[in-house]
């Protein structure tokens, strides 16, 4: 029976809900179990305690009483409050946990009848508060829906919460349920939730929608809503009770099949883990076998707090429903396991389990032969829970067959993970660290006869060496005694070829010597006469360049001479006509009153005549510089 889900509903009523699917009502057959809860932030939320309304009506049942079959009952309500589903815990789960506290005392029913549901105007409405666990509750209800439309929202709140103690924290997993006149179509949902300051409220937005609530739930317009509250005081060093007996008989009714798929996914990812036996069966024979009973005693043993510890971390989380129930199981195997607590067997001897818990001694350990326990454990398979098996063994009380499957799953559970625990962190470590020493040493072996060979093999090729040096040797020697001869005749032949050669020489440069001086002395009177001849003809360029120079002197004397005598005629000239000019223009003495007009205009006047005389000058020097350019110096 596998639950419907509707993690996406639950939460507090802080946030607003982004899913929009319906709350899943549970019945027998199917049921909402909200196993991952989106937890959203209340800091929005209000919390006034548990007020008293004039038209609700609060009824706290703490205990089991006749109608508990109302509750999730498979049969319905066809067996009615005396039917065979009242029965004695199973003594496979002790009531009562180690330190003396029971879940039944932390476990409370709350019953609150609506009347005139629909005639309620208010936002919201709040039942009576009702104590479980030592702690307050109520249930707070919104008929029109919180932050939604057209549905019915549920919460379970910690009443006065901003009056407890700062760090306050209550961890419960609680069950709501709308009552339907046919108990099979009753709406229910559970969750576990951790209440804090921060989220102390937690429920449902869409627990269901409002047209659905007149399909039976209200009789003669009474909505009865119920609430199971179980507060659990979890432990991190070893597994613990969480349940009551009545609300674990209802959860695992549900919840059974889910248990069992995650022992058995469990069951599976360990038994992976032991393939290594599978594959080499003999070298872990081999290795066991040669250990002595000490060592083999401390590698099949362990602490028993550090693998509790990690059992609870590895089993446990806050957020997910069957958490409790595989808590439960995995207590109930724990106790089985523990040495001083075993069952006795129908002949008087006590059951031997393939793993023993000793608490006294605070120690674990795998008991018979370690070897084939393990290998069981890698070869066998879980098998698959067969009802009509069950009830062949267990009879026709199916509560008790489901306990009993519980209790078996959890032993099964805690023995893989001791198993697998003390297989893979010490004696699979142990025979790696034996087989990486056997290796070693292999290889030390190998190492030690290749060295070995390398050295004979060296000394071979050494002495072929020697050998092969000293032919060479010998062989040298005769090369060297032959050629030294060869030299020694080549070496005198050289000499008096050198001799002659050298002679030759002589002769030949004496002869030279004799025809370069020959040729440098008529070499010397040829370049005598040279310059002779170029000393006369460089006077008789001297003399002609001196007499043009003067020639050309004479020549700018007479245009010197020529241009003064233009320029003294240009002057009388220019002065001829400045007198005519002047007699002509006959310029009347200036009035008194333009007399500052008067002295402008003659002094524009001589500016002009300056600068015409500077034109005049600056022309004669022009040409005089032109005459002087053109005459041959």
């Amino acid at each position: 029976m596998e639950p419907a889900k509707d993690a996406d509903n639950e939460g507090s009523r802080g946030g607003s809900s982004t899913v929009d699917t319906e709350s899943k009502g549970k019945s027998s057959k199917q049921s909402s179990t909200n196993n991952t809860s989106s937890k959203q932030d209340n800091n929005t939320s209000s919390d006034k305690g548990g007020s008293n309304n004039s038209n609700v009506d609060g009824v706290l049942s703490a205990t089991l009483d006749d109608n508990s079959n109302e509750w999730r009952n498979s049969h319905g309500s066809s067996q009615g409050g005396n039917s065979d589903n009242h029965f004695e815990p199973s003594t496979s789960f002790a009531e009562e946990d180690d330190d003396g506290v029971r879940p039944s005392d932390l476990y409370g029913k709350f019953t609150w009848k609506i009347e005139n549901f629909s005639e309620i105007s208010k936002r919201e409405l709040r039942s009576n508060v009702f104590e479980v666990g030592e702690y307050k509750w109520y249930i707070l209800v919104y008929p029109q829906g919180c932050d939604v439309s057209n549905h019915l929202s549920l919460f379970l709140c910690v009443a006065d919460y901003d009056k407890l103690l700062p760090g306050w924290s209550h961890f419960a997993q609680f069950t709501i349920a709308v009552v339907n006149k046919d108990p099979k179509k009753s709406k229910y949902s559970d969750t576990l939730h951790r209440f804090c300051k921060k989220e102390h409220d937690w429920g449902w937005k869409k627990f269901m929608e409002l047209s659905k609530v007149l399909d039976g739930f209200t009789v003669s317009d009474t909505l009865v809503i119920k609430a199971q509250v179980q507060v659990i005081r979890e432990k991190q060093n070893r597994p613990f009770r969480c349940l009551d007996t009545q609300y674990r008989r209802e959860l695992v009714r549900v919840y059974l099949t889910n248990v069992e798929g995650i022992c058995r996914r469990f069951l599976e990812e360990r038994r992976e883990k032991l393939a290594k036996l599978r594959e080499c069966p003999e070298s872990f024979h081999e290795f066991w076998d040669s250990l002595s009973t000490q060592l083999r005693s401390c590698l099949a043993s362990d602490r028993a707090d550090n693998i509790l510890k990690l059992l609870v971390k590895r089993f446990f989380n806050e957020k997910e429903v069957t958490s409790t129930l595989v808590m439960d199981a995995l207590h109930s195997g724990y106790k089985s396991l523990q040495v001083d607590q075993r069952p006795q067997e129908s002949d008087g001897s006590q059951f031997e389990p393939p793993v023993s818990i000793s608490m006294e001694q605070n120690l674990t350990y795998l008991t018979g032969d370690v070897m084939k326990t393990l290998e069981s454990a890698a070869n066998e398979t879980v098998p698959p829970h067969n009802e009509d098996k069950d009830l062949d063994d267990y009879g026709k009380d199916s509560l008790e067959r489901d306990e009993r499957r519980l209790a078996e799953l959890g032993r099964q559970a805690i023995e893989m993970f001791i198993l697998s625990h003390l297989y893979i962190n010490r004696i699979e470590v142990a025979f790696k660290e034996n087989e990486a020493l056997k290796r070693q040493e292999a290889l030390i072996r190998e190492e030690e006869e290749a060295e070995r060979l390398e050295e004979e093999r060296q000394a071979k090729k050494a002495e072929a060496e020697r050998e092969r040096r000293n032919r060479r040797k010998e062989k040298k020697q005769r090369k060297k005694e032959k050629k030294e001869a060869e030299e020694a005749a080549a070496e005198a032949e050289r000499k008096a070829l050198e001799e002659e050669k050298k002679r030759k020489e002589e002769e030949k440069k004496r002869k030279e010597e004799e025809a370069r001086k020959a040729r440098e002395e008529a070499a010397e009177k040829e370049r005598e006469a040279a310059r002779q001849a170029a000393k006369e003809k460089e006077a008789a360029k001297k003399a002609a360049r001196k007499a043009a120079q003067e020639e050309a002197r004479k020549q700018i004397e007479a245009q010197q001479i020529a241009s003064k005598a233009s320029e003294e005629k240009e002057k009388e000239k220019e002065k001829e006509r400045r007198r005519s000019r002047r007699s002509q223009q006959q310029v009347p003495p200036p009035p008194r009153w333009s007399l500052v007009t008067w002295a402008s205009q003659r002094s524009t006047r001589r500016s002009m005549r300056r600068r015409s005389s500077r034109r005049k000058y600056a022309r004669s020097t022009r040409k005089k510089k032109s005459g002087e350019a053109e005459t041959p110096g």
